[in-house]
C-alpha cells in the first residue's frame, strides 16, 4: 500500500465515520413506535404500551396483566440530489469535468463548451446489511426498508413491579444507486443498523402518583459503505498537466535522458486526473454486543397533568471489520512509470512507494464510536376531558462525535509516511475530526378520544441539525428537518387495540460552491475529501413511514 492508494482508504473512513453519525441523527426514533412517531415522539410523560421499555421504562406500571405489542414499520427513502457548475466553475484551469460536461472525451480543450445545466443523482433503492452474510444486499428500485418490532410486558396481579422486554430497531436506514449515478462519490451504497434484539426491562409504580423505571438494552451495530472515490484538487490538476503539456512531446520519442529529467512519468499510459476515478473502496464493521441502559421517571398527580423524565445512556463501542481498495487505472500506471525511471526509483523511493500496485488491496480495520447518551423531558395535559396534549423537549450529547478514530490491526508503513502531514496519523492509526454538535430538539403531538372506540392523533417535530454548515454533504442530506405525523388507534374489545400511523420526515439543503469541506471545498487542502470540488448542489429527503401495531392484553 502507498500514499496513492492511503488518500482513499482515509477517505472512506472519513466517510464511514461521517455516515454513522449523521445516519444516527437521521433516524433516530424513526423505526422504534408508531404510536410516539405519531405524537412527534413527544411521549415521555404518557409512554406507549411496552415501547416504554425504550421512552421511559417508568411507563411501564400503566400495564396491567400480560400485554403483547406487535408492530411492522415501512420506511421508504425518496433522495433527490443535484449538481451544477456556477459560473467560473474549474479546477487547476480544466472545467471538462463529465459529471456537468456535455463534451466528449476526445474534445482537445480543458474548459467545458457545453455545460449540462443541472444533473440528477438521486438515491435508487434500499439497502441493508446483512449480518450472516457478511454483505450489502439491494431491496429493488422503489423497495421500502420494513423494521419489525415485537414486545411483551407483564405485571402480576396486586404487585407494584411490571416486567418487559422488546426487540426493536432504533435505527436502520440505507440506499444505494446503480453505476454512473452523480451521487457515488460520496457512497454508492450504504446501509447501518443498529438492532435492540434484548431489553429486559422493570418498572416500579411507589405510589398512586410516582413510578420509575429501568431497562438494559443489548444492542446489534454494523455500518457497511460502498464508494466511488475521486480527488477533483490542484495537486492532482498538476498530475494531469504534466502527462498532457509537459510529456505530450515525449509520449512517442522518449528516451533515458528524458526519463531521468521527468522521473519516468511520462511513460505512465493513463494519466491521473482531477476528474478521474482514484478507486473503489468497500468497508463494513460491526459490533455484536453494544450495551446501553435507560432509566425513567414518571409523576401523574393528576388525571389531567403528567410529568416524565427519561435519561439513555451512552455506549461505547469498538466496531470491527475489514476494507478493500480497488485502485484506478491512473494510480497504478503513476506509480509503474515511475519504477520504470532511475531517478523515479529514487524518488519512490524517498516517498515510500512500492514497485508495483496490486489491483486490490484488503485489510482489517476497526473504528471507536460511542452511541451517544440522549435525555429526555416532558408533559401531558388534557386541555379538555377529551383533548389532551404532550410537549416534550430533548438533547443528543453528538458533540461526542468531534472525531473518530480508526485503528488498523498492524503498523502500516504508509501510515509512517502519512503521519508526516498531520498530527491526526500516527504508526497504526487515524483520527478523523468531523465537529459535529450536540443538538436540542422538541417535539408536541395532540391527542384526541373521537368515541370510546376512536382516538386520533397528530405530531409535529422539528430535528435541528447536528451537522456543521462547513461539512454538509449529498452523501447525507440532512439538514434542519421536520417530522409530521398522523395517526388513530382503534379499539376492538377492551383487550385489543390496533394502531395506524403514516409520517414523513423531510430536509432540504443547499450547498453553494465552497461551502462544505466535506463535499465541494476547492483549494490545494481540499484533498480529505471533497469530490464535488467547485460545484453546487442540492438535496431534498422525504421519509415515509408507514405502519401497523397489534396490541393484545390477557
Amino acid at each position: 500500500m502507498n500514499a496513492l492508494q492511503l488518500r482513499p482508504l482515509i477517505v472512506a473512513l472519513i466517510l464511514t465515520g461521517l455516515s454513522t453519525s449523521s445516519f444516527a441523527r437521521l433516524g433516530q426514533n424513526l423505526s422504534v413506535d408508531l404510536k410516539s412517531l405519531s405524537l412527534g415522539n413527544a411521549v415521555t410523560a404518557d409512554p406507549p404500551g411496552v415501547s416504554a421499555v425504550h421512552f421511559n421504562p417508568a411507563g411501564l406500571t400503566k400495564i396491567d396483566g400480560l400485554q403483547v405489542d406487535l408492530q411492522g414499520i415501512v420506511a421508504h427513502f425518496d433522495v433527490q440530489r443535484e449538481w451544477s457548475a456556477p459560473a467560473g466553475y474549474n479546477v487547476f484551469g480544466y472545467s471538462d469535468d463529465p459529471l456537468v460536461c456535455n463534451d466528449e472525451p476526445t474534445n482537445p480543450s480543458s474548459l467545458c463548451t457545453d455545460f449540462k445545466g443541472t444533473v440528477r443523482g438521486d438515491v435508487e433503492y434500499p439497502s441493508l446489511y446483512v449480518p450472516i452474510l457478511k454483505k450489502m444486499v439491494d431491496l429493488g428500485e422503489g423497495m421500502p426498508v420494513i423494521a419489525p418490532t415485537v414486545g411483551a410486558a407483564y405485571r402480576p396481579p396486586g404487585s407494584k413491579i411490571t416486567y418487559a422486554n422488546a426487540v426493536y430497531a432504533p435505527l436502520i436506514a440505507g440506499f444505494g444507486a446503480e453505476d454512473g449515478n452523480a451521487g457515488n462519490y460520496m457512497g454508492q451504497q450504504i446501509a447501518i443498523e443498529r438492532v435492540t434484539y434484548l431489553s429486559p426491562s422493570a418498572a416500579y409504580k411507589i405510589n398512586d402518583n410516582l413510578s420509575i423505571g429501568a431497562s438494559v438494552g443489548l444492542s446489534y451495530q454494523a455500518l457497511a459503505l460502498n464508494t466511488n472515490m475521486r480527488a477533483p484538487n490542484e495537486l492532482v490538476g498538476v498530475l494531469r498537466l504534466i502527462h498532457e503539456d509537459v510529456c505530450a512531446p515525449f509520449l512517442e520519442n522518449g528516451n533515458i535522458v528524458t526519463d531521468l529529467l521527468l522521473f519516468g512519468m511520462c511513460n505512465a499510459e493513463n494519466s491521473l486526473g482531477p476528474f478521474d476515478q482514484l478507486a473503489k473502496i468497500n468497508v463494513s464493521m460491526e459490533q455484536s454486543i453494544s450495551p446501553t441502559y435507560n432509566l425513567g421517571i414518571l409523576w401523574e398527580p393528576t388525571d389531567e397533568f403528567g410529568f416524565g423524565m427519561v435519561y439513555q445512556s451512552n455506549s461505547k463501542m469498538r466496531l470491527k471489520g475489514k476494507y478493500s481498495i480497488q485502485p484506478g487505472d491512473g494510480a497504478r500506471d503513476l506509480v509503474s512509470a515511475l519504477n520504470s525511471s532511475v531517478t523515479g526509483q529514487i524518488l519512490s523511493a524517498i516517498l515510500g512507494f512500492p514497485s508495483y500496485i496490486p489491483g486490490k488491496e484488503s485489510g482489517l480495520v476497526a473504528m471507536d464510536l460511542e452511541y451517544p447518551q440522549h435525555f429526555q423531558a416532558g408533559i401531558k395535559y388534557k386541555i379538555m376531558p377529551d383533548l389532551q396534549v404532550n410537549f416534550d423537549v430533548s438533547w443528543t450529547d453528538y458533540k461526542k462525535w468531534n472525531q473518530f478514530k480508526m485503528e488498523f490491526d498492524r503498523s502500516v508503513s504508509v501510515l509512517k509516511i502519512a503521519k508526516l502531514l498531520t498530527n491526526n496519523i500516527t504508526d497504526n492509526s487515524l483520527t478523523l475530526p468531523v465537529g459535529f454538535q450536540s443538538a436540542w430538539a422538541w417535539g408536541i403531538g395532540l391527542q384526541y378520544d373521537a368515541t370510546d372506540r376512536l382516538q386520533l392523533r397528530a405530531g409535529y417535530e422539528p430535528r435541528s441539525s447536528a451537522i456543521p454548515d462547513n461539512k454538509r454533504n449529498p452523501m447525507i442530506p440532512l439538514n434542519n428537518a421536520q417530522l409530521f405525523g398522523l395517526g388513530l388507534t382503534y379499539r376492538f374489545d377492551e383487550d385489543t387495540d390496533i394502531d395506524l400511523t403514516i409520517a414523513q420526515l423531510r430536509s432540504k439543503d443547499s450547498i453553494p460552491a465552497n461551502t462544505s469541506t466535506l463535499a465541494n471545498q476547492t483549494g490545494v487542502n481540499n484533498v480529505i475529501y471533497n469530490p464535488y470540488a467547485g460545484l453546487d448542489i442540492k438535496t431534498n429527503l422525504k421519509v415515509h413511514l408507514l405502519g401497523l401495531t397489534y396490541r393484545t392484553r390477557w
